[in-house]
């Protein structure tokens, strides 16, 4: 979970004018797109291919798929059973909620 926390890090880090939104949308939005990779994991669809795949299926606006390429690498590095067996939607709106935002945006 430390290096997801890393991944989640640098992604605040690399794109500071997302962090400017509210929050909690933010967090919603983030959280919705690694569900996506996670469940496109599961589907087998290939890491090479999975910016098509989200594309078709994405509820969150189009300039959050930036973040795709930065925390897929994450979660297609772990076994489909590990990835199974967890809330990702849940734990990665919970971390980011607990996140401080403003040491992203240089405050």
């Amino acid at each position: 979970m430390l290096r997801y926390s890393l991944v989640l890090a640098l992604a605040w880090t690399a794109f500071p004018v997302l962090a400017q939104e509210d929050k909690e949308v933010l967090c919603g939005h983030q959280a919705d797109i690694v569900a996506a990779i996670a469940q496109a994991r599961l589907d087998r669809v290939s890491e090479r291919k999975l910016p098509e795949a989200l594309a078709e299926t994405a509820t969150w606006p189009e300039n959050y798929n930036v973040m795709i390429p930065v925390l897929a690498p994450h979660l297609y590095g772990l076994k489909r059973k590990d990835i199974r067996n967890t809330d990702w939607r849940g734990a990665t709106f919970e971390q980011c909620m607990g996140a401080d935002l403003s040491a992203a945006q240089g405050n």
